[in-house]
C-alpha cells in the first residue's frame, strides 16, 4: 500500500522532490498552528473552531491545487503570461488605491465577485516573472541604460509606487528582490547605481511629501510610529504586539510542549497571522519550532538557487532564483519582526500564516519554481512554446571559448 502511494506521488508530483517535502511540511505546520492559534478568533465568531480550521484547510488545499497545476506547465508560458499579469496587477493596484476597501487607513484590498484579495500578492509574482523576462530579452543590450535597463526600472518603479502608499514593507521588499535580480543578471554597476539613486531620491521625496501633506499619505504616521517604536520610542499597539510575541517565545523555551499548549493566543493580536512564528515557538520550542522553521525556508531557497544555476535558459534561471529569493526574504522579515530584530511590517509567513490570496499566489510562485526544476530532467518542459515569440530564448552557452576565437 505504501509503495503504491509512493509510486502515485512520484508520477503526479514532478520537479524537485525536496521542495515538495518542504511544502507539505509547511502546510502541516500551518494547519496545526493556525487551528491552535485561532481558538480565540473562533470563540469571538461563535465558538466554532472547526469552521475556522475547515476554511483554512480549504485555502491550503486549493493553493496546493494551484501549485500542482502551475508546475505542470512549460515554464516558457510564464514569460508571455507575465506581460499580461503585470498589466492586470497595475490596473488592480490602481483600483485598490482609488476605490479599494479601506482597513487601518490602508487601501490594500479589492472586492471582485464577492471575493476580497490583495492585488499586491499578485503583483509580487507577476513583477518578478516580468523582470526575469525583460532581463532575458534585453541581456545583449543591458550595457545601454536607456534601451536595456530603463524600461525594466520603469515597471519596477510603477508597481512599487502603487503598492507603497498602503504597504511600505511589500514595496520595499519587492523593489529589493528586483534590484538583486538585476545584479544577478549582470546589469552594469553604473546602471545599478543610477537605479539605486532613483530609489533613494523617491524615498526622500516621499518623506518630504508625508511631512508636508500628511493627508495624502495617511499611513505615513503609522510608518513613523513603527520606526519610533522599534528604535526605543513610544510604540503603542505595535510595542504591545512585540511584547506579547517576545513573552510567547520566552514561555516556549527550548523543547516542544505540543499543540494547544500556547496561551499567548488569548492576548496576542493576530497570533494566527503576522505573529504566528512566535506562537509556533511557544508551542514547539526554540529548536524544533524556531530553528526548524528557519531551516525549512533556507532549504527552499537553496533548492531554488540550485535549480536556477542548473537551468540553461536565462529566463528560467532568473525566475527560479527571483521567486525563491522573494519567498525567503518575506519569511525572514516576518520572523525578524516576531523576535524584535525588525520594525513591525505586517508581512505574512509564506504558506504558514492564515490568509487567502497570499496563500494562492505563494503556491503559484512555488509551482513556477517547480516547473523550472521539472525542465532539468524533462527536456520537453524546457522547450519554447510555439507562437510565443521566443527569439531571445536561446539556452546559455556553457561551452568554454577559445582564447583565439
Amino acid at each position: 500500500m505504501t509503495g503504491r502511494i509512493a509510486d502515485f506521488l512520484a508520477d503526479k508530483l514532478k520537479g524537485d522532490r525536496v521542495i515538495w517535502v518542504v511544502v507539505f511540511l509547511l502546510v502541516l505546520i500551518s494547519a496545526v498552528s493556525v487551528y491552535s492559534a485561532s481558538a480565540t478568533l473562533a470563540w469571538k465568531a461563535g465558538g466554532d473552531s472547526v469552521r475556522v480550521l475547515t476554511k483554512h484547510l480549504s485555502l491550503l488545499g486549493s493553493g496546493l491545487l494551484v501549485m500542482w497545476g502551475v508546475h505542470k506547465l512549460k515554464f516558457a508560458w510564464f514569460s508571455r503570461l507575465s506581460q499580461l499579469g503585470i498589466h492586470i496587477s497595475l490596473a488592480l493596484l490602481l483600483m485598490a488605491l482609488l476605490v479599494g476597501s479601506e482597513i487601518n487607513d490602508a487601501r490594500r484590498w479589492v472586492d471582485i465577485a464577492g471575493f476580497r484579495f490583495q492585488p499586491s500578492d499578485m503583483a509580487k509574482v507577476a513583477l518578478v516573472a516580468f523582470v526575469a523576462r525583460m532581463l532575458d530579452r534585453n541581456r545583449l543590450i543591458l550595457h545601454d541604460f536607456n534601451k536595456g535597463v530603463r524600461p525594466i526600472v520603469v515597471y519596477i518603479a510603477a508597481t512599487c509606487a502603487l503598492i507603497l502608499p498602503a504597504d511600505f514593507s511589500t514595496a520595499a521588499l519587492l523593489g529589493l528582490v528586483c534590484f538583486l535580480l538585476m545584479v544577478i543578471a549582470g546589469v552594469p554597476f553604473r546602471s545599478l547605481a543610477m537605479t539605486a539613486g532613483w530609489a533613494v531620491g523617491g524615498m526622500l521625496s516621499l518623506v518630504g511629501l508625508g511631512i508636508a501633506a500628511p493627508s495624502l499619505f495617511p499611513r505615513f504616521s503609522t510608518w513613523v510610529a513603527r520606526a519610533t517604536s522599534f528604535f526605543g520610542g513610544e510604540g503603542g499597539s505595535d510595542s504591545t504586539q512585540i511584547n506579547f510575541a517576545l513573552q510567547a517565545i520566552h514561555e516556549g523555551g527550548i523543547l516542544p510542549q505540543g499543540p494547544g499548549s500556547g496561551v499567548s493566543r488569548n492576548a496576542m493580536p493576530v497570533a494566527y497571522a503576522d505573529m504566528i512564528y512566535a506562537f509556533i515557538i511557544e508551542e514547539w520550542g526554540l529548536i524544533l519550532g524556531g530553528i526548524g522553521l528557519i531551516l525549512l525556508y533556507l532549504i527552499l531557497f537553496s533548492r531554488a538557487i540550485r535549480i536556477g544555476t542548473k537551468c540553461t535558459r536565462p529566463f528560467g534561471s532568473l525566475l527560479a532564483i527571483g521567486l525563491g529569493l522573494m519567498l525567503t526574504l518575506q519569511a525572514m522579515v516576518n520572523m525578524g519582526v516576531a523576535v524584535d530584530l525588525l520594525p513591525m511590517t505586517g508581512q505574512p509567513l509564506p504558506l504558514v500564516s492564515m490568509g487567502g490570496s497570499s496563500i494562492w499566489f505563494t503556491c503559484a510562485a512555488l509551482g513556477m519554481i517547480l516547473a523550472v526544476s521539472r525542465s532539468l530532467t524533462d527536456p520537453t518542459a524546457a522547450e519554447p512554446v510555439q507562437g510565443f515569440g521566443n527569439r531571445h530564448a536561446q539556452p546559455i552557452d556553457t561551452t568554454p571559448q577559445s582564447a583565439h576565437g
